[in-house]
């Protein structure tokens, strides 16, 4: 009879250790922290003070008052003129490019076509800028401004057109917040993955992860040729006064 009632005792005590782990493993599983980690901390960046501001993180590329960042393509003198705190082109001076070269990146950049509309179609305001001096997004007034939609404002240029005309009034200053991958490839040459872009045009979304073709081409189809992994940004001489100001870039990797 005592061993029946030992036998009972641990049957009972193991069924409620049994209980117990059960709560305990419940309790476990069901716990918020284990969806929660806390390393790799994500580094501090500090934000600017204003949207065109630049945060601590990045590279200023033009703060209006030098073209020290920058260089011709044709030759090193850079001949565009500042004008207060904006850099203007000169017409039939080149185009001009950074002197760091930038991948995958974040880039702020605002600009101003002139006041006076002198021209149509692609003469207003035309500009570019070529991301790796290569693939361009399309600067221009397009302010009651017919043009080919896919060379408008806020276009991959001879690509793809944007969602939608954010463009405000000739003379008034714009702002591009873009969002560049660089393409991939393979030591072949062959692509691995292609360019993708995120244009945010004074506050619009104009872009929205569109895949680039390949490098802008005026007359023919865009293709992709092997490149390094981080090459100049360009701005285009079209010809007009168009100015830029507050030019920053975040590297993302």
């Amino acid at each position: 009879m005592r061993f029946l009632f030992c036998a009972a005792m641990l049957v009972a005590t193991a069924s409620t250790q049994g209980q117990e782990i059960n709560r305990m493993l419940d309790s476990v599983k069901n716990s918020p922290k284990l969806s929660e980690y806390y390393t790799p901390v994500p580094p501090l960046v500090t934000p600017g003070k204003t949207a065109s501001e630049a945060p601590s993180d990045a590279v200023v590329l033009f703060n209006g008052k030098d073209l020290s960042e920058w260089t011709g393509v044709r030759k090193p003198e850079v001949a565009w003129t500042i004008e207060g705190d904006a850099m203007v082109v000169k017409p039939g001076s080149g185009n001009i490019k950074t002197r760091k070269g930038f991948g995958d990146c974040q880039i702020h950049i605002e600009f101003r076509t002139p006041a006076k509309v002198e021209s149509q179609g692609q003469g207003r305001g035309n500009s570019g800028i070529f991301i790796m001096g290569k693939y361009e997004l399309q600067v221009l007034d397009n302010y009651n401004n017919t043009t080919y939609v896919n060379g408008q404002a806020g276009s991959i240029y001879k690509q793809l057109p944007p969602m939608v005309n954010a463009c405000r009034p000739p003379g008034e200053w714009q702002t591009y917040d873009i969002i560049f991958t660089a393409p991939r490839f393979y030591d072949d040459g062959r692509v691995q993955s292609q360019a993708r872009i995120t244009v945010i045009h004074n506050g619009v979304l104009v872009q929205n992860n569109t895949t680039i073709w390949g490098s802008t081409e005026y007359i023919g189809s865009p293709v992709y040729k092997k490149h390094s992994e981080k090459e100049p940004i360009e701005l285009q001489d079209h010809g007009n006064l168009t100015a830029f100001r507050n030019i920053w870039v975040r590297e993302l990797k």
